[in-house]
């Protein structure tokens, strides 16, 4: 889909980036900068910087960056036209009308299209009667009102009712397959609906629209859930269920529960403030997600082995985000539904309330490993929680939970805090040998996955970097690389990802267009805008951004090359004659 420059500077304009941002991330003065938490990786120390002047934003944590479109674009998960469409609509901008943009738009369109007729579809075949509405009022004690209030569905035991309805509305097998609505069979080439015999839970964004679908069974056959996996519309590792309601509840505390079913009695029992992952772990995502719409996280899962562990990883993730997090222990019940139902809401609201911290949760799983009632075991359990308290940033924090392991293990608190003391400052060590090596290697190449050949052309990327930084601040200055005697191409540049920028700016300067980030969003991915907005932000601190710099540049790519062209003729003479001497061995 194409957009005007014009049109694209608009959109711009009337979505001024910190004003975008700030309805994401908090934002506080930083001299001309605005900085806060990135809403792109698990940080407690902000290294995120919004450049209202420029527009543009950069995290100097995960090197995520660009310009608004590049923003909504990674956090909304949409493509470039969508993410424009999506800042039109904010500023009240219609979308110019043109035969390509309604052609290159369908596909998150249509998927969009034929989940939400598919969801009247399944919801329609529930209300019939039968097995699924049977299950769901009789088994799972669900009233009508709350049925209705999730959507819920039911999709029958047939290979082809959903799909056939699809087909007549003018979908391809190809979109249901994309959308996982249907499967194709490998023998017929035709295609047969995904979800049978289950009940359906639709998954409703903040927007309203449906995105996705889980089909639970009825029985005890396996898989238990079939879950839509992502699509042009869905990502199931940045979507939590029944968000779109919880959001409006949530603002001091979000209940996070295993499945679809204990959130929905949740709701159904007043607690309109629980959520659910989608099939799937926590992911850092969700957890930055849930941090926009609450304070403090109160995990729900199963008291089993793999729900505590799982409840045990969630409290990382929780807190790497700076929320507060507990976790709630449900006592003769299995579940939290189970639970509503023998004991009544009042009594669950009580134990909501006596939730416990994380390190009550870690303190009890050390008492449970080790048996301190002998020394051994005494010592291990010592010497696992000092390890586990040294790594709290607080020293309140600390200093209480000494004094709580002190009292468990019938040790001195003294003793306790020195071991505790140690264990943080060789943690610190390691971090800071950790991060210095990290520094080493980003500054040398290593690990770069956007631009993987720095690290063998080390000298002449760098080179490369500097001057595509200078280029994009002073366009102007692409004039100087078409001169005689400085004359340097795309074709002239070491490695293929700067060859791409440089062919960019070389397209906008033909096109006659006003070089901005948002211009690069269409062609670069997000990751790619990302280390395009680190070149600029690395150049503006700098005052030596002049014509000697960019000709010092131009000459050092232009060595580089030389030996690069000159080691793969060496190369490739070398094989010829490694098999000329194989073939005269051979004769002879």
């Amino acid at each position: 889909m194409k957009f005007s420059p014009a049109f694209i500077d608009e959109v711009k304009a009337r979505n001024p980036i910190e004003e975008v941002v700030s309805s994401y991330v908090t934002l506080k003065r930083a001299g001309s900068n605005l900085t806060g938490l990135c809403p792109f990786h698990s940080e407690k120390t902000p290294s995120f910087s919004v450049s209202a002047p420029n527009g543009f934003f950069y995290c100097f944590g995960c090197g995520t960056g660009g310009d608004v479109i590049s923003f909504i674009m990674k956090i909304e998960n949409l493509d470039y036209p969508s993410a424009i469409g999506f800042l039109a609509k904010r500023a009240g901008l219609p979308l110019p009308e043109n035969p390509d943009e309604k052609e290159q738009g369908v596909r998150r369109a249509r998927v969009l299209a034929m989940n939400r007729l598919a969801a009247k579809y399944f919801h329609s075949k529930l209300m019939e009667g039968g097995a699924g509405l049977e299950y769901l009022t009789e088994k799972r004690k669900l009233p009508m009102p709350l049925i209705k209030h999730f959507g819920l569905g039911f999709a029958p035991d047939s290979f082809g009712e959903l799909t056939n309805l699809l087909t007549r509305n003018g979908y391809s097998a190809e979109e249901m397959k994309t959308a996982f609505l249907c499967g194709i069979s490998p023998k017929t080439g035709r295609p047969y609906d995904y979800f049978r015999n289950r009940v359906i839970f639709p998954i409703i964004d903040n927007a309203g629209e449906v995105i996705a679908f889980g089909g639970r069974v009825m029985d005890d056959s396996l898989p238990k859930y079939l879950n839509t996996s992502d699509t042009p519309a869905f990502r199931k590792s940045r979507n939590l269920f029944a968000l779109n309601f919880a959001k409006k509840h949530c603002a001091e505390t979000m209940i996070l529960c295993e499945g679809y079913m204990d959130v929905i009695a949740l709701h159904g029992a007043g607690f309109e403030n629980a959520v659910a992952t989608l099939g799937t772990a926590l992911t850092s995502e969700q957890a930055r997600i849930m941090k926009r719409y609450t304070k403090k996280v109160i995990i729900s899962y199963d008291a089993d082995e793999a729900g505590q562990r799982a409840a045990d990883r969630a409290f990382g993730i929780l807190g790497e985000v700076g929320l507060e997090t507990r976790l709630l222990r449900v006592e003769g019940a299995k579940d939290p539904d189970e639970y509503i139902k023998k004991f009544g809401a009042d009594r669950f609201r009580k134990l909501l309330e006596g939730s416990r911290t994380r390190f009550d949760f870690q303190l009890e799983g050390v008492l449970k490993r080790n048996n301190v009632a002998e020394n051994e075991g005494k010592l291990k359990a010592a010497a696992e929680i000092t390890s586990i308290i040294a790594a709290y940033p607080s020293e309140v924090e600390r200093d209480v939970y000494i004094g709580q392991a002190s009292a468990a293990l019938s040790v001195p608190k003294e003793s306790l805090k020195n071991d505790v003391n140690r264990a943080k400052i060789s943690r610190e060590k390691r971090e800071t040998k950790e991060a210095e090596e990290k520094i080493m290697r980003e500054t040398r190449g290593f690990g770069d996955r956007i631009n993987p050949e720095k690290v063998t052309f080390h000298r002449g990327a760098r080179a490369e970097e500097i001057l595509l930084g200078i280029l994009l601040l002073y366009p102007e200055m692409l004039s100087v690389l078409e001169k005689e005697g400085s004359v340097l191409t795309p074709d002239d540049l070491v490695t293929e990802f700067n060859r791409r920028v440089l062919k960019k700016l070389f397209e906008l300067k033909e096109e006659d267009a006003a070089i901005s980030l948002s211009l690069f969003a269409e062609d670069f991915s997000p990751g790619e805008m990302g280390k395009i907005a680190k070149y600029q932000i690395d150049r503006e601190k700098l005052t030596d951004n002049g014509e000697d710099v960019v000709l010092d540049c131009v000459r050092i790519i232009k060595e580089e090359k030389a030996k690069k062209t000159t080691s793969l003729e060496d190369l490739l003479a070398s094989k010829r004659q490694k098999k000329q001497d194989k073939e005269t061995t051979s004769k002879g």
